[in-house]
């Protein structure tokens, strides 16, 4: 080991959180190429680039299907050498279909769309999409189009948010239906961080019981970290012996739930759902760009810097 290799390595040590990845969102041309160690039986092999490119899409092959419930499925591609992805929290990629000519819109123009993984950015040999069938999203139906050895063409990281352990002292994510996914991304990160401080709240909107997502990763979470995670689902049309709130995400529940804005910089909102729960919530996105502040969390007082769209 060189001795610049080794300074990184041992700073990495020093440093190194329950996941012992980067969570600092980099430059876009630098994202895929952070150093990154995985550890085991005593020896340290470096990973110092990840498959995925900021750059240009790469085929990845789908590995596996497995099916959630009556209209989501997990994605699951392989990763080449057993490597790791190596997605900066928060982050995304894009997607689009490995043959242009399969996946495009109106104007003859490739359909590229935003995902997530589920999958944490160190496991190796693969990363995981959960993806929702919706009648009118293009991408998603061409997703479940795919068999086990299709490819996908996906270009990232794509970097949302810089997180940092315990810049917050309360931390509220709001969402509904496939919003779920980057707040998963950030709450099984920081959750898994034993240095941890903040705690988060999830108010967590679907239409039925059956609707929801993750919900066995997020009630594991919510028994596990008891003391820094709070865990609230509303469903729109309760059946049978349902006791949580029922309607839509309203003023008074996230008065109920959320810290105040009078916390200031100690308090942030983050906000992923359908785009009318994101529009009534806090307003409009503007493309890729936050869009103004508006909506519940602008009439209670939140201001732009303390909440973001995702």
């Amino acid at each position: 080991m060189s001795i610049l290799r080794g300074a990184i390595f041992a700073r990495s040590l020093a440093n190194v959180s329950a996941r012992a990845y980067s969570t600092q969102a980099p430059a876009a041309k630098k994202a895929s190429n952070l150093p990154f160690y995985l550890l085991g039986a005593g020896a340290a092999v470096p990973q110092t680039k990840s498959p995925l490119d900021p750059e240009k899409f790469v085929d990845f092959k789908l590995k596996k299907i497995v099916p959630y419930n009556h209209n989501t499925s997990k994605f699951i591609f392989e990763l080449p050498k057993d490597e790791a992805s190596l997605l900066p929290v928060t982050s995304c990629v894009i997607i689009k279909s490995s043959n242009p000519e399969d996946l495009k819109d109106a104007n003859g123009k490739p359909i590229i769309r935003p995902y997530t993984p589920i999958s944490p950015p160190d496991a190796k040999g693969e990363f995981t999409f959960l993806v929702k069938r919706y009648d009118n999203g293009n991408a998603s139906k061409y997703i479940f189009t795919l068999k086990e050895g299709d490819t996908l063409a996906i270009k990232g990281p794509i970097s949302k948010f810089p997180y940092q352990a315990n810049e917050f002292d309360e931390v509220a994510l709001i969402g509904g239906g496939s919003g779920i996914t980057p707040l998963y991304q950030l709450l099984d990160h920081a959750l898994a961080d034993k240095s941890n401080k903040t705690k988060f709240t999830l108010l967590f909107s679907n239409v039925t019981e059956k609707d929801i997502l993750l919900r066995d990763e997020l009630d594991g979470l919510q028994k596990k970290h008891p003391e820094h995670f709070k865990l609230v689902y509303l469903l729109d049309k309760p059946e049978g012996k349902w006791d949580g709130p029922t309607g839509f995400i309203n003023p008074d529940i996230i008065k109920k739930y959320v810290a105040p804005a009078s916390l200031n910089d100690k308090v942030k909102v983050f906000v992923c759902g359908p785009p009318g729960q994101v529009a009534a919530v806090a307003g409009k996105k503007a493309g890729m760009k936050q869009g103004e502040l508006a909506g519940i969390l602008k009439q209670l007082g939140y201001t732009e810097e303390q909440v973001f769209k995702f």
